[in-house]
């Protein structure tokens, strides 16, 4: 239970929530609705969708000190494998190094080099770059990497099994909860600094680089992650379009 409240008051300060009674009864209905906790397979949605209706309850109805220490806790979040940290820090300058042992691959072989299925956007059509990147002792590459528009939008694709991969230092406004393909996705609305975070879970500073806006969401254990110059309704859009 420590750890079930831990992440609950971790997410807490992330959602936007209407009043009490309003939401006491979105919890409810989203429990007894015939087809809610499942997904589109039939089988049970992730344990994140109780969690954030759990959530959304929570903060209606802490007392304001309580409430506080939840606020207090949500700087950090984790999240579909990559660690979103919300205080202030300094953005980088000069050229980030790429990815552990990152190169450059046909799309097929990338698709064999991975352990889990690449999904192209629809919407973006073929990349006009793959890369993959930090293979482990088998051979498998952990992160594939799909690049569009000269490499100014980049979808880096990843098993969300693993550890976290990619750590982000955002702050200001721009953080929101939005929807992908009926799940959970998190959207950061502007320029952050991002980093990649290896095997050991040890930060590669060395990689960190100024990121554009990001949409953030996992699909079948894989996690995503599309960074571009683009609105937020185009990102989900793109994101949607993923066969």
């Amino acid at each position: 239970m420590d750890d079930l409240e831990r992440e609950l008051r971790d997410l807490a300060g992330w959602l936007q929530t209407p009043e009490p009674p309003e939401v006491a009864a979105r919890v409810r209905a989203r429990l007894t609705a015939p087809a809610a906790g499942r997904r589109r397979d039939g089988r049970p949605r992730r344990w994140r969708y109780l969690v954030a209706a759990l959530v959304a309850l929570l903060v209606a109805v802490l007392p304001p000190g309580r409430a506080a220490v939840a606020d207090a806790v949500a700087g950090l979040l984790r999240f579909a494998g990559i660690t979103i940290v919300t205080s202030p820090g300094p953005l980088p300058t000069g050229i980030p190094s790429p990815l552990p042992a990152q190169r450059p691959a046909a799309l097929v072989e990338a698709q064999r080099k991975v352990r889990f299925p690449i999904r192209l956007p629809a919407k973006l059509g073929p990349p006009e770059q793959v890369l993959v990147a930090d293979p482990d002792a088998t051979g498998a590459y952990r992160v594939a990497t799909l690049l569009y528009r000269g490499g100014t939008l980049r979808l880096d694709a990843f098993d969300g099994q693993l550890d976290p991969a990619f750590h982000k230092q955002a702050s200001g406004p721009g953080l929101e909860w939005v929807e992908v393909d009926g799940g959970f996705a998190i959207w950061i609305g502007g320029p952050h600094s991002v980093a990649y975070v290896d095997r050991t879970g040890t930060v590669r500073v060395e990689t960190a680089r100024l990121a554009a806006s990001t949409l953030i969401w996992q699909h079948a254990a894989v996690s995503y992650r599309l960074e571009g110059d683009f609105t937020m309704s185009e990102a989900i859009e793109i994101a949607n379009s993923l066969d």
